[in-house]
């Protein structure tokens, strides 16, 4: 009976979360302390508690979003090139660590490389080839969700380059990185940490979740069965690259919220930042034209209020 419990919270939990995204976007404090004012306190207890989480969440990610935008701007004005990696399995909430960081952020400052699988003539190329492309020019931030190391991780385990790919990488990776390095990239890499039975939880819910199962690849799927290979993977992969210039930064990750927050302080910490001094801004008077006739716009253009 007690895991039943457990499992309907995690179930509920999680459900939640999915709408955690909608409320991000809109909530203000002010208006999250009202909502939080009306919700039960006595009758349900769990509930409360709960409750008191999420509100310890919002008002924690807001401040940091508060600081990525001062960070965003001290990058732009400095002319800093900063590179950061999110690897982990299937599910581990690389993504969702991700969209927090980007959610208030200017994409023409901070964008996300999410490279698919190469092509043919991708195939041909030196391996960096297609990453180096993605590379930041100054004033810019560039997320990998999943990068280069792919190689050491999905297409090893899968079988999609040989052992004598793996080892040149191997070799390749640390001088890939200290050259990035030394042409002034700012290089800081995360490895998303959660249990195996975590993943398989996250993995059912997609299953039943008819607006996750996108989310669920074969490959995804085959990752499930070969668990144990991906973690010797890991393991020596974070053992061959974790070099004094670019370490390997692991974020537990089986409570998402938490991730989330300890990824994000975490990198503000990676990069010394102040604030950026702006003019104030201030709106000219519109310009007004007595010739100027305004026409109405056929009602027949507009989308239909249906709510």
């Amino acid at each position: 009976m007690t895991d039943y419990v457990t499992d309907i919270a995690r179930i509920k939990a999680e459900l939640a979360d999915s709408f955690d995204e909608e409320l991000e976007m809109e909530l203000e404090e002010r208006r999250l302390d009202a909502l939080m004012e009306q919700m039960p306190s006595e009758q349900d207890g769990e509930v409360m508690d709960r409750a008191l989480d999420r509100r310890i969440y919002f008002r924690e990610l807001f401040r940091l979003q508060h600081e990525l935008v001062r960070l965003q701007d001290w990058v732009q004005s400095q002319g800093l090139k900063v590179v950061v990696l999110f690897e982990g399995r299937d599910s581990a909430g690389k993504g969702g660590a991700i969209k927090r960081i980007t959610q208030r952020l200017n994409p023409r400052v901070c964008r996300v490389a999410a490279l698919p699988a190469p092509n043919d003539r991708e195939k041909t190329q030196w391996y960096f080839q297609r990453y180096a492309a993605h590379l930041p020019a100054a004033g810019e931030i560039v997320l990998f969700d999943r990068s280069w190391y792919n190689r050491a991780g999905v297409e090893r385990v899968m079988g999609f380059c040989s052992k004598d790919d793996v080892e040149e990488f191997f070799r390749s990776v640390p001088e890939f990185e200290r050259m990035l390095i030394r042409s002034g990239i700012i290089l800081i890499k995360y490895w998303f940490s959660i249990t195996d039975e975590e993943q398989q939880f996250r993995f059912n819910m997609r299953i039943e979740d008819p607006l996750k199962q996108w989310k669920l690849s074969p490959m995804d799927v085959e990752s499930r069965r070969r668990w144990e290979d991906y973690t010797a993977a890991k393991e020596e992969m974070l053992e061959r690259t974790h070099i004094p210039e670019a370490p390997w930064w692991v974020v537990e990750a089986v409570d998402k919220k938490k991730a989330r927050l300890n990824c994000i302080a975490h990198l503000l910490e990676q990069i010394p930042y102040g604030d950026v001094e702006r003019a104030p801004v201030v709106l000219p008077p519109r310009v007004r034209h007595d010739d100027y006739e305004r026409h109405p716009v056929p009602r027949e253009m507009y989308v239909p209020e249906r709510y």
